[in-house]
C-alpha cells in the first residue's frame, strides 16, 4: 500500500502540490486527472523519485520511504514516461534488459529469458530484434511498459498513456492496463482523458492549478 501525507512541493517559491493525501491499495488503479498545469506529472515524478518533496511523507505498507533517496537495487515503482524514452541505438531486447543487467546484476541470459516473456505476455514476441524506429507508437508503448516490468516493481506508475495514441490504441492500453491489474500490479495513472481514466480507475484524484 502507497500512501502520501500532506504532500507539499514547491519550486523556488511557487507551490505545486498542497498538502496531497492519498492512499493507494495494492493491486488498485489510481488515476491522477486534471488540466495542463494542475500537478499531475510533478506528483508522479515525486512519488516515482525523480523529484524531492518539500515536505509531507511518502509510505509503502506503513513504513517511511523516500524515492528520491532510494539507494537499495530493489525497484519499488516504475514508471512508463509519456513520450517512452526508449534507447534508439539499442534494439527493443536491449532495451528491456539494460537495467536488469546493470541494477538487479542479472545474468545476460535470466534477463533475457525474463524479457522474452514480457514481450510475449505483451504480444511482442517476435520483435525483441528490432529498434524504436521500427515500432508503431503502440508497439514502443508497449516495450516502455514491459521495461519498467523487468525491474519488478511494486507500483507502476504511467504519465499520461494514451497521449500520443489513435483511438485503437488507446483501447488497447486499456485493456493492458487492466489486464495487468488482474495480475495484481498496483498502478497509478496521470492522464488528461477523463473518459479513459474512468474506465480504468479504481478511485480517483483530481488535482487543478493553484492560484499564484
Amino acid at each position: 500500500m502507497l500512501e502520501l501525507k500532506n504532500l507539499t512541493k514547491y519550486y523556488g517559491k511557487r507551490l505545486i502540490l498542497d498538502n496531497i493525501n492519498l492512499t493507494v491499495n495494492d493491486g488498485e488503479i489510481v488515476s491522477i486527472v486534471g488540466p495542463s498545469g494542475g500537478g499531475k506529472t510533478t506528483l508522479l515524478r515525486c512519488i516515482s523519485g525523480l523529484e524531492s518533496i518539500s515536505s509531507g511523507e511518502i509510505l509503502i505498507d506503513a513504513s517511511p520511504f523516500d524515492p528520491y533517496r532510494n539507494t537499495t537495487n530493489e525497484s519499488v515503482i516504475g514508471v512508463v514516461f509519456q513520450e517512452f524514452q526508449l534507447f534508439p541505438h539499442l534494439s527493443v531486447l536491449d532495451n528491456i534488459t539494460l537495467a536488469p543487467k546493470m541494477v538487479l546484476k542479472h545474468g545476460k541470459a535470466k534477463a533475457e529469458e525474463d524479457a522474452q516473456k514480457l514481450l510475449d505476455r505483451l504480444s511482442l514476441g517476435n520483435k525483441g530484434h528490432l529498434y524504436p524506429y521500427q515500432l508503431s507508437g503502440g508497439q514502443k508503448q508497449r516495450v516502455a511498459i514491459a521495461r519498467a516490468l523487468a525491474m519488478n516493481p511494486k507500483i507502476l506508475c504511467y504519465d499520461e498513456p494514451t497521449s500520443a495514441l489513435d483511438p485503437a490504441l488507446r483501447q488497447e492500453v486499456e485493456d493492458l492496463i487492466l489486464s495487468l491489474k488482474r495480475d495484481g500490479m498496483t498502478q497509478i495513472v496521470v492522464t488528461h482523458d477523463v473518459p479513459f481514466a474512468e474506465n480504468i480507475a479504481d478511485k480517483m484524484l483530481k488535482v487543478k492549478p493553484l492560484e499564484d
